[in-house]
């Protein structure tokens, strides 16, 4: 295994980066401008969304979101305070805890969706080609574990009852 990256590797990487960054950070201040909405609250009311019955298992909308379990859990927290999402029992499994939309965080999540629609298309979009964009896409997925690259996480409460 090598130690050292070359030169353009780093500076591929470092691209990489401060372009995810940038784009990131716009995106955040448009939502909080606009909705006082922080991107990570977005991000987990639209994965909630898409979801099959609206609903999630903190455990996988862990694996969907970019936080921390445990920073997961304090935004889950101040989400239900505010009435966005509530929490439910499995009732398969004990121990298991679902994140449920409610309307009003669906309605939330529909005011803003338009500001961050807009803000893919005016940083990320409309900068590329069709083509371009379909070549990042493919080139991406590569970077993904095989298990993430084709499919979405399970929803439900165990395995076996998992929709993908």
């Amino acid at each position: 295994m090598r130690t050292a990256l070359s030169a353009r590797e780093l500076s591929v990487w470092r691209t990489f980066l401060r372009a995810h960054a940038s784009i990131t950070r716009r995106l955040e201040h448009d939502l909080a401008v606009e909705h006082m909405l922080p991107l990570p609250s977005y991000d987990v009311l639209l994965q909630l969304a898409e979801s099959p019955q609206r609903r999630l298992r903190m455990t996988d909308l862990a694996d969907r979101v970019l936080l921390s379990r445990s920073g997961l859990t304090r935004l889950v927290d101040r989400l239900a305070a505010e009435g966005l999402v509530d929490r439910e029992p499995c009732p398969s499994d004990a121990r298991g805890t679902f994140t449920v939309l409610t309307e009003a965080g669906l309605a939330r999540l529909r005011e803003a969706a338009p500001t961050h629609l807009r803000g893919i298309e005016e940083h990320v979009t409309s900068r590329l080609s069709p083509e371009e964009l379909d070549q990042l896409g493919r080139l991406l997925r590569r970077l993904l574990p095989e298990a993430e690259a084709g499919s979405e996480p399970a929803g439900g409460c165990g395995a076996a009852e998992g929709v993908g």
